[in-house]
């Protein structure tokens, strides 16, 4: 099984803005592709067939994978992967890797793909193309209700996250890794999971609403 790879730069990324070993072992003539960077999927449409390579993988933000490949009633899938590895506002990107397959991705490319990523070190996890993919799907409705419980003055934000540390061993409370990383960022990937599945514990909690109202007074978008 031929798992090497060329990346194909196209814009910032959000999964590897810094050094890291798969990108390290980007082959100039490898036979696989990876787009990476905020204009991946350009770049993939302007790439030409490339029905021949072992994988592609195109660096997805909070889109589906069809959006690039298109979708046949269920039937859809190639040699094509979208890959997103998992980070939670500012905060450095973790060894998490969402590697989205579709119905009829082939299996011999899911399993290049997977060599690839854990050859350098991350951790693959294979999810449908869903909005969302596994991790924000799970974590982004726990994130808001944390902050409507704020709200509602249920407890202090130290006491909301110190019951969390001590009943369920978490290492950070939900509102100090919020405040960490960003409650603009959870505001910009909530709305884009309301917008898509319509579901009321996606819609952006006040607070987040606050944080981004905030940013764009400071004029960042």
């Amino acid at each position: 099984m031929d798992s090497s790879y060329k990346i194909i730069q196209a814009g910032d990324s959000r999964s590897f803005d810094g050094p890291h070993p798969f990108v390290d072992n980007s082959d100039p003539q490898g036979a696989a592709r990876v787009f990476i960077g905020q204009h991946a999927g350009s770049a993939f449409a302007a790439a030409g067939p490339l029905d021949a390579c072992p994988f592609i993988a195109i660096e997805l933000g909070q889109e589906c994978l069809g959006e690039h490949t298109g979708e046949d009633g269920g039937r859809e899938g190639s040699n094509v992967l979208g890959l997103a590895r998992f980070r939670l506002g500012s905060a450095p990107p973790t060894a998490l890797v969402e590697l989205v397959r579709q119905p009829q991705t082939r299996p011999a490319a899911i399993a290049a793909a997977r060599a690839a990523l854990t050859a350098a070190g991350l951790k693959v996890a294979i999810c449908g193309d869903f909005p969302g993919r596994i991790v924000d799907r799970l974590i982004r409705p726990y994130l808001n209700a944390a902050l409507r419980r704020l709200d509602e003055r249920l407890a202090s934000a130290q006491d909301l996250d110190k019951t969390l540390c001590l009943g369920l061993g978490y290492p950070e409370g939900p509102i100090a890794l919020l405040e960490r990383t960003g409650l603009a960022q959870h505001h910009d990937v909530t709305q884009a999971l309301y917008r898509a599945l319509g579901q009321p514990a996606y819609a952006p909690a006040r607070r987040a609403q606050v944080a981004k109202a905030r940013q764009r007074r400071a004029g960042f978008n």
